[in-house]
């Protein structure tokens, strides 16, 4: 049920944020505009939006900017909105913890698509581990010194907790739910994000990075998320 969530838009274009938030109040979100970045964290901490819309140029900050700070003080999904259509942008973007990404022009009816599924696919994450008594056991999960907590959305590592905006957490939990499966970046792309058209394999590429970083001792000898050449990757985790 989409009913009474909250769509917080930061656009600088009046025009184009007032006709996303017609269309998208229609479909039964609340939707809210800010014009620039100055206030955006503020209206993050005070109205608590289930997902933002972001354009990466603000009049007086850097979307790109925006989108870490964000993202540093909470794992709501974030979609970046561009003009720039490069593969660089892209890719920069979702490295800085954004969940989806669009390039101006834009379908309405597709972005409204994109809004639903990040949705749903947070909303299956946080509800999954309630379906039985029976998977209560997978609830958390234990590998050496890493431990995915699904109930409590949270990864520690030695008890210590490691920050993860949510697509980084959503490609972790799939990894560790089939431990020493390889797969392909087409095949997570399609899993985590669900677009078999979305296109772009660097995405993933940048996401095991940023994985790597924050989970690895030595980020480049990785013990839990190796690269199987030619393949894909897999998280490996053999017991003692």
């Amino acid at each position: 049920m989409t009913s009474y969530k909250r769509i917080l838009i930061v656009e600088d274009e009046q025009d184009l944020a007032r006709i996303i938030k017609d269309y998208i109040s229609k479909q039964g979100y609340e939707a809210a505009i800010i014009n620039q970045g100055q206030g955006t964290l503020d209206t993050l901490d005070s109205w608590q939006p289930d997902f933002v819309i972001l354009d990466i140029m603000l009049p007086d900050m850097d979307g790109i900017e925006l989108c870490r700070q964000i993202r540093q003080q909470s794992n709501v999904p974030i979609l970046i909105l561009s003009a720039r259509g490069s593969d660089t942008d892209k890719v920069l973007g979702l490295g800085f913890g954004a969940d989806d990404y669009m390039t101006k022009p834009f379908s309405l009816i597709e972005l409204l698509a994109r809004i639903k599924s990040n949705l749903r696919r947070v909303e299956s994450m946080m509800n999954t581990v309630h379906t039985s008594r029976q998977a209560k056991e997978q609830d958390v999960l234990r590998f050496g010194p890493i431990m995915v907590d699904k109930k409590a959305y949270r990864v520690t590592r030695e008890d210590e907790e490691i920050p993860l905006s949510a697509k980084e957490l959503e490609l972790l939990f799939y990894l560790c739910q089939h431990p020493n499966q390889v797969f392909s970046k087409i095949q997570l792309l399609d899993e985590v994000w669900g677009y078999s058209s979305y296109g772009y394999e660097n995405t993933i590429t940048v996401y095991i990075r940023r994985l790597r970083e924050k989970l690895e001792s030595d980020p480049s000898n990785p013990v839990y998320i190796k690269t199987v050449w030619g393949v894909g990757y897999k998280f490996s985790f053999n017991e003692a």
